[in-house]
């Protein structure tokens, strides 16, 4: 592989450590760390404030939560990190690669955990999940924000990310991001816009990023050299996006650089079975906001609105286009519910899609995807929707937003500024039209519509060989990424292939743990993130000589009022 030099090498001791950049977690549980001059933060505010907010996307920090108490941890862990810009043959834009190096690195037992961020994070995106894990008990982790990322560019002032996560102008050193002739007003982002189709190269990500990892470790310690697949366990760990990247990366390891993979809920694709993200995510953005109108959901959270008058407008523009039977509201939201248990939705997953229906998740993650499938620059997005800023954020305001955009930013907006703007008219359901146009992306027969599924086909995972341990453990309540589109699909095809994975079911859980800490919405979920620490746990002694962990489905039972208690987790 090849990267871009120079590699930054960084030393984080003393206030300032790999796992929680000095905060410990009473500084991650608390607001995110100030910047001295918020128009100019250094590398080192940057990093804490990325570490804060991945931290805080993902894991549920809250006093009931149980992190700390009843599992996990973030205890100071001081060392060394290795941070590049590295490409896949073909690709227009980088992805960062980022190694981690404690200090008390076992050299008896080597190991590296190669961790993709999940959704479409940062690089430091999985260090809730597996850095948490890994670095306290003498581990590595190299990570991969996997052609995604916070590295917004801005056409306006041309500045992107350099490696330390600053902003700077184009052409003045190496950018995360930097789209050819980007120009006016949009915010490009370096997954819907790079013209890579970066989720078709996920699992050469997480190759790549191992190959850094092991190149990297002999870096730091050339008198233990060589770190090869040979020397060194090498553990590939995802959750969500991240999961079906180490998926992908499974079925492409033809040189067994992996010694196993564990994924989490994972965000994976397989041929003829199951259901694509944007085929689910494109239907729910456009149906569920009517369903949910449905009597059944009356006490489930984020059912039900202040106003409901736009989810109420919802069922009568799909009424008015021959979509929907029903006279009245509650006929057509039956018909609404109806049609997705028809397409396989259960009442499990939909009572938890609320949430991301009730935060309009489904447009924003349905307009970025389709945006990446066809290849769309910034200002050429499908349903004519863009990103960009409020007038408001122009001057000083605007310098600060754009500093703290690599920090802050999911990925994905709207947020940190950005906002999904476009694809609106004058009615009732202003996005009603703009959905529709966004679902025939899928199910419609034109050229768009054709490239988009060849797009998405190009995602599928493939089988993994025989002899690689793999463990897949998935909430059987996620809304997101409902469990039988995804991991029911990718085991059934493994073992119809003569393979025999790991499967782990969670009743109770649900996509997001950093959701649990809302009122009426964590007493009814166990968090996914203990799980995924015991998976690292049973593999890890499975490659020292221990059985293959058994498939299984846990004893779980929701939090309910009170903090989180052990037995809950069926663990």
């Amino acid at each position: 592989m090849s990267w871009i030099e120079p590699v930054r090498e960084t030393r984080h001791r003393v206030q300032d450590d790999l796992l929680s950049a000095g905060l410990g977690l009473a500084g991650l549980r608390a607001p995110p760390p100030a910047f001295a001059d918020p128009a100019s933060p250094t590398p080192d505010e940057l990093r804490r404030r990325a570490i804060h907010a991945s931290w805080n996307g993902i894991a549920d920090l809250g006093p009931d939560g149980g992190y700390g108490s009843v599992y996990g941890g973030a205890p100071a862990v001081p060392g060394r990190e290795y941070a590049a810009f590295a490409r896949v043959p073909g690709a227009h834009a980088p992805h960062r690669v980022l190694l981690q190096v404690p200090d008390a690195f076992d050299g008896e037992a080597r190991c590296l955990l190669v961790a993709p961020s999940s959704g479409s994070r940062g690089v430091y995106g999985a260090i809730a999940v597996a850095g948490a894990w890994a670095l306290p008990r003498g581990c590595a982790v190299v990570y991969t924000d996997k052609g995604a990322g916070s590295g917004y560019f801005d056409p306006a002032t041309q500045t992107g990310v350099a490696l330390d996560g600053t902003r700077a102008v184009r052409g003045t050193q190496p950018l995360e991001f930097e789209p050819p002739g980007a120009h006016g007003a949009g915010i490009a982002v370096k997954h819907a816009h790079s013209g890579d189709h970066p989720e078709s190269d996920w699992g050469r990500h997480v190759l790549q990023a191992a190959a850094f990892g092991l190149a990297m470790l002999e870096r730091a310690m050339p008198e233990a050299a060589p770190f090869t697949p040979r020397t060194t366990r090498v553990i590939a760990a995802g959750l969500s996006n991240g999961g079906g990247a180490v998926l992908q990366a499974a079925g492409l390891d033809d040189e067994r650089v992996l010694s196993a993979v564990v994924a989490i809920a994972p965000n994976v694709h397989v041929a003829g079975r199951g259901r694509a993200l944007y085929d689910y995510a494109s239907e729910a953005a456009l149906y569920l906001p009517c369903a949910l109108l449905d009597a059944r959901f009356h006490a489930t959270p984020f059912a039900r609105r202040a106003d409901p008058s736009a989810w109420q407008a919802r069922c009568a523009t799909l009424h008015a286009a021959g979509l929907l039977a029903g006279a009245d509201r509650a006929a057509q939201a039956a018909a609404a519910l109806e049609r997705l248990q028809a397409a396989g939705w259960n009442d499990r997953a939909l009572a938890a899609a609320a949430s991301s229906t009730g935060f309009d998740l489904w447009r924003a993650l349905a307009s970025a995807y389709a945006s990446a499938y066809l290849r769309r620059g910034a200002d050429a997005m499908p349903g004519g929707v863009r990103y960009g800023v409020a007038d408001a954020a122009r001057g000083e305001a605007g310098v600060t937003m754009r500093a703290a955009w690599w920090s802050d930013a999911s990925g994905i907006p709207p947020g940190a500024g950005v906002a999904l703007l476009g694809g609106a008219e004058a009615s009732a359901d202003p996005h009603g039209r703009s959905l529709a146009r966004l679902r025939a992306l899928w199910s419609g027969g034109d050229a768009d519509a054709g490239a988009v599924r060849a797009a998405v086909a190009q995602t599928a995972a493939r089988v993994p060989r025989r002899d690689l341990p793999l463990l897949v453990a998935h909430g059987e309540d996620d809304g997101l990424v409902p469990i039988a589109f995804a991991s029911d699909a990718y085991v059934e095809t493994l073992r119809a292939s003569g393979r025999e994975p790991s499967y782990w079911r969670v009743p109770h859980a649900q996509h997001f743990d950093a959701f649990l800490g809302w009122a009426g919405f964590g007493e009814r979920y166990v968090p996914l993130l203990p799980y995924a620490h015991a998976g690292f746990d049973a593999m890890w002694a499975h490659l020292a000589g221990a059985p293959a962990p058994g498939s299984r489905r846990f004893a779980s039972r929701p939090r309910g009022n009170g903090p989180l208690e052990r037995a809950a987790l069926g663990l």
